[in-house]
C-alpha cells in the first residue's frame, strides 16, 4: 500500500470527534483524491503532514520542540518522506527524530485530531497523532529544534498556539 492510499484510508476510517473535525476530515480526503501527490512537500496546493504529541502520562508532561525555523513552541512532526508507508509511522519516525526518545508508542486508536494551517511551504493539512514515551525517557536536540522542553499539561497554553493546545486538551481527553 502507498503512503497516499495509507492516508487516503486512515482518514476514511477516522472517527472525527466533532462537526469542525469532521469538516477537516472531509477536506482531507477531497484533497487525496484530487490530489495523487496530496502527500508530498511538491504539492503547491498544499500536503498532508504527520505530527505526533510526544506525551509522559507518568509524569503529566509534554514535550515540545522550539521549532528552528518557525520559532515557536510544537509538537514534533512535519513532512512525510520518500520512504515513509503509513501516516502513522511518518508521525512516529517524525517524533523520534526530533525528540531524540527512544521507545517512542503512538496512542492507539490512530489520529488525535486534524489541523490546517498555511506555512512557509504551503497549505500543511496535518494529521495529528499522540507519541507516549517509556517511563525514564529522556529527549535529545535535532537539527530541527533551537530547544526541547517538558512541559506540565497546563502550561502548554502558556508558550504555544491554540493548535498545540487543542491537541494537548484532546490527547489528554484520550488518556
Amino acid at each position: 500500500m502507498s503512503l497516499h492510499e495509507d492516508a487516503a484510508r486512515t482518514l476514511k476510517e477516522w472517527s472525527a470527534p466533532d462537526g469542525a473535525q469532521e469538516a477537516l476530515r472531509l477536506a482531507y480526503c477531497d484533497h487525496l483524491a484530487a490530489r495523487p501527490d496530496g502527500v508530498w512537500r511538491s504539492c503547491a496546493d498544499g500536503h498532508i503532514t504527520a505530527s505526533a504529541l510526544v506525551v509522559d502520562p507518568g509524569r503529566g508532561r509534554v514535550l515540545l520542540t522550539h521549532h528552528r525555523k518557525l520559532r515557536m513552541w510544537l509538537q514534533t512532526g512535519g513532512h512525510c518522506e520518500p520512504g515513509d508507508t503509513a501516516l502513522a509511522a511518518a508521525a512516529l519516525r517524525e517524533a523520534a527524530e526530533e525528540s531524540g526518545v527512544d521507545g517512542l508508542t503512538l496512542l492507539p486508536g490512530g489520529p488525535v485530531r486534524l489541523d490546517r494551517h498555511l506555512t512557509p511551504c504551503a497549505w500543511h493539512l496535518d494529521v495529528q497523532y499522540a507519541a507516549l514515551a517509556p517511563e525514564g525517557a529522556v529527549e535529545a536536540l535535532s537539527e530541527e529544534s533551537l530547544e526541547l522542553r517538558w512541559f506540565g499539561w497546563d502550561e502548554v497554553a502558556d508558550v504555544a498556539d491554540d493548535s498545540v493546545v487543542r491537541l494537548a486538551d484532546r490527547t489528554r481527553a484520550l488518556l
